[in-house]
């Protein structure tokens, strides 16, 4: 592949926006758990493989099992989710595909589930890592 632009270098200030958006993701009570679902389930649809290889080596350092890192893409048909997990899949999904809209059924189970602080958080970190997925797809990053 062609050399792509480093938006590091050529636009610092906007990818230091970017990464402050992920510290902050980082500081709000999302579980470990939670946060690596929302990233590798992005990434999977998206099909960022520099991604997906970063979150799932991610999940395993927190102790998500190799059945359930290899379970996400099918997670329906899975029973190895919680009601919880399930519900930020559903959300992760139609966040990260977007033009199908979010479902009223879909954003009310997880608001059923989560109070509004938290629900706040899966969804500014649905949309960060889908920000990280289109930088790295679009500059050509590539999973080592």
């Amino acid at each position: 592949m062609k050399s792509r632009i480093v938006i590091p270098n050529v636009a610092p200030e906007a990818y230091q926006a970017l990464l402050n958006l992920e510290k902050y993701i980082s500081s709000t009570s999302l579980t470990p758990v939670h946060k690596e679902l929302i990233k590798i389930r992005a990434s999977q649809i998206n099909g960022c493989a520099y991604c997906i290889n970063m979150h799932t080596a991610d999940a395993r350092k927190y102790g998500i099992s190799e059945q359930r890192i290899y379970l996400i893409s099918a997670w329906r048909e899975a029973d190895v989710y919680t009601e919880e997990e399930k519900a930020i899949l559903a959300l992760t999904e139609q966040v990260t595909l977007i033009g199908n809209h979010v479902s009223d059924e879909v954003y009310q189970n997880a608001a059923n589930l989560f109070d509004e602080k938290y629900l706040a958080e899966i969804i500014l970190a649905i949309i960060t890592i889908n920000s990280w997925n289109r930088m790295a797809i679009t500059t050509g990053l590539r999973a080592s």
